[in-house]
């Protein structure tokens, strides 16, 4: 097959600068290659099948990597913008997440489908690219069952190393590495952060709500509020995905810090402990907490703190305990080990360096080969930003690529 421009992706990036490139001109032949059997599968998993397709706060604290992603969005369309043109209707929410009103990922998928058939983009389905050669005129895309595509120009929008199942092995990202680009270390992002079993014996299926900080030598580097979800080898919900990222700097020494009681200091819950002894003397340690957390909860923090049987009187506990049960309350660490796996993972945190890319989000290395989505090295946090890279980023390639063919065709 021929075509002016061969799309590598169709997930949201790749739908995105597809129907960007026709848009921009017509003329041209756009053919997206997908490598599984339909386009957009990561689409329905997002926003837990609700599809969170942005944001409507948007700054550069949300985004993480050597390409600084809110530079490219100056100027572009929101995506309620975007998606109001393709005739789908978006609501948000009180933290700002932008949905699609029928709170369906199908709606956007469908939406998307639509323009893609109306502007004539073609689908080729189980393509998976392995290959990507430059001629005297064209590049030509080989898949791994020896199908080619030969194009003018070349847009990469293959994801990253996250959600395999949709699609994503990371492998497109080795073949440019081969290619000789510069890539940036590679970590799951937006992922659940594993610690020691150990360390959360009792925990598994709780959740608290607390302000979660993380450290690295002591240096904060991050807070967050926001509900804990306890596993048996790992810490979940937004709030840790949120740090999952800071893996690439910091592995090996990055400490997450929970304040199980954010609204009290130290001193308000010593006092309150103390009452908790004048009412309950005879009590077990075991019922020293719970009038203030769920029973597993409040038993993990006076085994952690005090180090005692739990069938010991609450009256026996001393002045020293319950400062300590007071300051592990307002200071449960935990040492991360890494991230869950790649099947947990939401995004990928690392890919095509900065430095290997334009404004345009060209390749500085190939001429006519374009970037866009997770493949290059910028996350966002979890709420939407990923999604709004995708629409963005694949807009901007998709149309530069186009652009860059008007004057072959005059």
């Amino acid at each position: 097959m021929q075509a002016d421009i061969v799309i590598i992706g169709g997930g949201a990036s790749g739908i995105a600068a597809a129907i960007e490139a026709k848009k921009t001109d017509m003329r041209l032949r756009v053919v997206i290659c997908e490598r599984l059997d339909r386009i957009g599968k990561k689409i329905l998993s997002t926003g837990n099948g609700r599809c969170n397709l942005s944001n409507r706060s948007i700054t550069g604290k949300n985004y993480h990597g050597s390409v600084e992603a809110v530079k490219y969005m100056e100027g572009c369309q929101s995506a309620d913008e975007f998606f109001s043109e393709l005739g789908l209707l978006c609501s948000y929410d009180e933290q700002g997440r932008i949905y699609p009103y029928s709170n369906s990922a199908a709606s956007v998928l469908n939406a998307l489908r639509i323009r893609l058939a109306a502007l004539g983009v073609e689908v080729i389905s189980g393509f998976r690219a392995v290959d990507i050669k430059c001629g005297p005129n064209a590049y030509t895309v080989t898949a791994e069952n020896g199908e080619k595509v030969t194009a003018k120009r070349v847009i990469i929008a293959a994801g990253g190393y996250a959600a395999p199942s949709c699609g994503t092995d990371g492998s497109m990202i080795k073949l440019m590495r081969e290619k000789g680009y510069k890539v940036s270390k590679i970590v799951p992002a937006v992922a659940p952060l594993r610690t020691s079993p150990d360390s959360l014996k009792g925990l598994k299926g709780v959740r608290a709500k607390c302000k979660v900080s993380a450290y690295s030598r002591g240096k904060l580097l991050r807070e967050e509020n926001g509900e804990v979800q306890f596993t048996e080898n790992s810490l979940s919900g937004i709030c840790v995905f949120n740090m999952a990222y800071l893996l690439s700097e910091h592995e090996g020494e990055l400490t997450l810090s929970l304040d199980l009681a954010p609204e009290f200091s130290s001193e308000q819950l010593y006092d309150y402990l103390m009452d908790i002894k004048k009412q309950r003397p005879e009590l077990g340690a075991d019922e020293l907490l719970t009038g203030l957390f769920t029973k597993n909860l409040a038993i993990y923090i006076a085994k952690r703190a005090l180090g005692i049987n739990m069938n010991t009187p609450i009256s026996s506990i001393g002045r020293d305990g319950m400062n300590a049960v007071a300051k592990l309350i307002k200071r449960c660490g935990f040492s991360i080990t890494g991230t869950s796996s790649w099947q947990s993972a939401q995004a990928t945190h690392g890919g095509i360096h900065a430095s290997e890319i334009d404004g345009r989000l060209a390749s500085r290395r190939e001429k006519g080969i374009y970037f866009c989505g997770e493949i290059v090295d910028t996350v966002g946090d979890c709420g939407g930003y990923n999604l709004q890279w995708a629409w963005t980023s694949g807009a901007i390639a998709g149309r530069n690529c186009a652009l860059s063919l008007k004057g072959e065709r005059k």
